[in-house]
């Protein structure tokens, strides 16, 4: 049985055991380029105190072999002390050092040191990628975030690469015996925890610049700063613009934290087959290369690029300086940076839409995520590092950031800044848990904030808030707010505290629905009055958390429902816009209303949105409509109509804008199960149709090809020609999405094959065919239902945590149909069941993704039902 999965128990008993000074670690990769060479030297070097001489630890080390093991000098025998990903050291001294060499191994799942060959030109790409635990895959270590301590790289590869680390380079010498061959030194890092450690490698295109500041007692610090992408995507590297947003970023959080930033140097890595959006590793930050835009982008990827760059800066304190102990308070870390990387869009840049993305986008995640029956708290129970991995979630993220901002309404920016400077200052480079945080937040708030925090973080589920209005003559008589609040884990009531502002809307002189009114007020318990609105005209549009101060589910009154159905393109207000089609598609999910009213607003209001964040989101909300909940009988109709005005839209739009694009992509989804504008499609990609102003570039061309193969009207080779033309990493994930979507019944047990049972698809190989398999229609699917629930634990314990985890969620028969049966009876749903019964000792990981694809299924099933 597989060791890998560290549990708190046993992280908690290495703390309490030893401490660790400092790593000393050599990488050798020059052979990466050859492909037939799986895997390259480690050694480590690891110093550290034991609290109990004569005890025992172990260290982690997932690797091809283990050469050699010399604790204090000795040489252990390694087939005594390997055991699977473990190696045991008995009979420490006060102070230890360990050294361990091995072979680790290259990976193509984004996990450990990701090895990536450039379609485009043949060269070979190195970056690494741990959290919440694969730096083990590239060098022994003790792999847990409270045991920190200083690291040293030393890396061999080929001279013509560019090689990065965490710490600034020292050193670099060619080897006189391997001219072809160098070696970089890198300056010891200060305390870090091993997950944030971090190693780029290979020809990378770099650009150089620098950041200059002055700190609040007048001293200057200066940051070299150097981003990184692929040589291919070169020509698309907008280096001018990441640098001046680096720049903006580094003043801000240097001003608001008045703390120096830490770590040196602010290198920004833009790396092919990225896991994540971006990981914080202290002086090397990566991000998925996706950001590199070499297709047409909206001004709301580059907003949400913004975001990232700046969540990420944020981390540098958030994470980086101050650690969570262990991974239950992962939210330390990532509440903190999707609030400051919103508050820094919003305060450095000339976007004034941050938060309007933040309440339609980040928030509308946490809403779908708080509603699964996986749910869990924002301080979550993490009983081993399975768990940890599952809980990069909607939760720890972006509800957590969202009760952040209702902290700030609570206690005021100003106090909520100062605990946090307190915090840095208390805690640098060490370990901290909820409890610190409170501690340091009460002192400057002064208020107890234990019953807050018991309320908002140690409990699980959303609020769903619903005014209760009773008028007389058109004035309002009585306004109350209704709070539904059980927590779907322990089945209790927890209604809690929301700071929130209620909005009353008019009409004016020209139609347009504007703010004339609002209250701020408390609402708590079950029921709470509004005795502040007793008196005043009724509205025709009553909105709970106007401005979107709290995190809660709206529910609209009928009479303001119905003003937001008949009206919602004349409210002017961007954010109060996009609370009301947030309630709208809370609604339609909830199957309050149904599915197809939702579709209908977007084709109708949709056309007037000016945010191109909130139309992409509606956009892709009405999508998921039309495919999973509007009712089968109605569907085709409902989908052919919404296609039709997309495509009214897209011949529509201005030339060349923003919504011209969002309109072409949505033709696109929406013809991969619609035939009807096919010839559109194909004239877009042969030229023989041209709309004015629309990019039909690489991104877009893939679009189409996958909607074209879809209905069998693209064959191999035109898809071959087409990867021919766009011989690079995104279209070779285009073409694979393509060729897996044809329907055939070959096609798909071909790409089956090569996702549950092939080993040669790289992480993003697999998601682009796993994409194209799901694209068909149910009874196309239906022979893979019991070969997906007969392939769940061997696949699980077969592959790596992310690879499965791809495999488990994204092979889930998901798109099905209620066909006369009540939902909870739908066959798929029962056969779920079935599985989780007979498996009820399966990894805890895997139930929960299992669990939770049951979740949204069921959810589909009851909108059909509602109609």
């Amino acid at each position: 049985m597989s060791n890998q999965n560290l549990t708190r128990e046993e992280a908690a008993a290495r703390s309490a055991l030893i401490t660790t000074h400092s790593y000393d670690v050599s990488l050798d990769v020059r052979q990466a380029a050859d492909p037939t060479v799986a895997g390259y030297p480690s050694r480590s070097v690891i110093t550290f105190a034991a609290a109990e001489p004569g005890s025992s630890t172990f260290l982690d080390f997932i690797s091809s072999e283990v050469h050699s093991v010399f604790l204090n000098g000795k040489g252990l025998p390694v087939a005594d002390v390997v055991d699977g990903s473990r190696i045991r050291l008995d009979n420490l001294q006060a102070e230890n050092q360990v050294t361990v060499t091995g072979t680790a191994l290259y990976s193509t799942s984004g996990e450990g040191m990701h090895r990536f060959f450039d379609p485009a030109d043949g060269q070979c790409y190195l970056y690494t990628q741990y959290e919440p635990a694969d730096a083990r895959r590239v060098f022994a270590n003790f792999e847990q975030p409270d045991l920190k301590a200083e690291f040293t790289f030393h890396v061999m590869a080929p001279s013509g690469w560019q090689v990065a680390s965490n710490g600034v380079e020292a050193a670099r010498t060619q080897l006189t015996s391997d001219p072809a061959t160098s070696r970089w030194d890198f300056a010891p890092t200060k305390p870090v925890s091993t997950y944030i450690t971090s190693v780029l490698a290979g020809p990378y295109f770099r650009a150089d610049s620098s950041w200059q500041g002055t700190l609040s007692d007048g001293t200057a610090l200066e940051v070299p700063l150097a981003l990184y992408c692929r040589a291919s995507m070169a020509p698309s590297f907008d280096t001018d613009e990441l640098f001046r947003l680096t720049g903006n970023g580094l003043d801000f959080f240097n001003r608001l934290f008045d703390y120096p930033y830490p770590w040196g140097k602010y290198d920004q890595a833009f790396v092919p087959e990225y896991n994540l959006g971006a990981m914080e590793n202290p002086g090397l930050v990566t991000f998925t290369e996706s950001y590199v835009f070499t297709s047409r982008a909206t001004d709301s990827q580059y907003q949400g690029r913004a975001n990232t760059l700046l969540h990420e800066m944020a981390h540098m304190w958030f994470g980086d300086l101050v650690t969570m102990q262990w991974w239950n308070d992962l939210w330390l870390k990532e509440s903190f940076a999707d609030y400051m990387g919103t508050l820094g869009v919003d305060r450095t840049t000339d976007w004034d839409t941050a938060w309007v993305n933040f309440a339609n986008n980040r928030k509308a995640w946490a809403y779908v995520q708080d509603q699964l029956p996986t749910t869990h708290p924002i301080v979550a129970d993490i009983p081993d590092l399975e768990a940890a991995k599952q809980n990069f979630d909607g939760i720890t993220y972006a509800k957590g950031a969202s009760v952040l901002k209702q902290l700030v309404a609570y206690v005021g920016f100003e106090d909520f800044i100062a605990g946090s400077r307190r915090y840095f200052r208390d805690h640098e480079f060490g370990n901290t848990t909820l409890a610190d945080l409170l501690a340091a937040l009460s002192a400057a708030s002064g208020r107890d904030l234990g019953p807050w925090a018991r309320q908002w973080l140690q409990t699980s589920g959303i609020s769903t808030l619903t005014p209760e209005i009773t008028d007389e003559d058109g004035m309002l008589t009585a306004v109350g707010v209704r709070q539904d609040a059980t927590d779907p884990v322990t089945g209790s009531p927890e209604p809690r505290p929301h700071r929130l502002r209620i909005g009353l809307y008019n009409r004016d002189a020209d139609g347009a629905l504007v703010r004339t009114d609002s209250v701020e007020t408390d609402v708590d318990g079950g029921h709470t009055a509004i005795p502040d609105l007793t008196g005043k005209p009724r509205p025709e549009l009553l909105l709970v958390n106007d401005e979107d101060l709290s995190y809660a589910k709206v529910r609209l009154d009928p009479l303001s429902e119905a003003t937001v159905r008949e009206s919602l393109d004349r409210i002017t207000d961007p954010m109060a816009r996009a609370l009301c089609w947030t309630a709208l598609w809370d609604s339609a999910r909830d199957a309050v209303t149904p599915a197809a009213d939702y579709v209908a607003a977007v084709q109708r209001f949709g056309p007037a949105e000016t945010g191109i964040g909130v139309l992409l989101a509606i956009l892709g909300n009405a999508a998921t409509a039309v495919e999973r909940y509007v009712p089968a009988a109605e569907r085709d109709a409902v989908r052919r109509t919404f296609l039709d005005a997309a495509v009214a839209q897209l011949e529509q739009a201005g030339p060349g804008s923003d919504q011209q694009l969002a309109w072409a992509r949505t033709v696109a989804a929406a013809s991969r199960h619609d035939g009807s504008r096919l010839p559109l499609l194909r004239g877009l990609l042969d030229g023989s149709t041209v709309i004015e102003g629309l990019a039909v570039d690489a991104e877009l061309r893939w679009n189409l090809w996958h909607a074209l193969a879809a209905n069998g009207q693209a064959d191999p080779h035109e898809l071959d020609a087409e990867l021919s033309r766009d011989n690079t990493a995104s279209g070779r994930s285009g073409h694979a999405t393509a060729l897996a979507a044809r329907p055939d019944p070959q096609v798909k047990a071909k790409a089956w094959e090569a996702a549950v049972n092939g080993t040669d698809l790289s992480n993003q190989q697999l998601s682009a065919t796993i994409a194209g398999f799901t694209t068909a229609r149910a009874e196309l699917l239906a022979g893979f239902v019991e070969p997906y629930f007969e392939a769940l634990e061997r696949v699980w314990g077969s592959r790596s945590i992310e690879i499965a985890s791809r495999i488990v969620r994204g092979l889930y028969p998901a798109g099905q149909d209620l066909s006369g049966h009540a939902p909870a009876e739908h066959p798929v749903v029962v056969r779920t069941d079935r599985w989780l019964t007979e498996h009820a000792d399966a990894p805890r990981a895997l139930r929960r993704i299992v669990i939770e694809q049951r979740s949204h299924l069921l959810r589909a099933l009851t909108a059909q039902a509602a109609g």
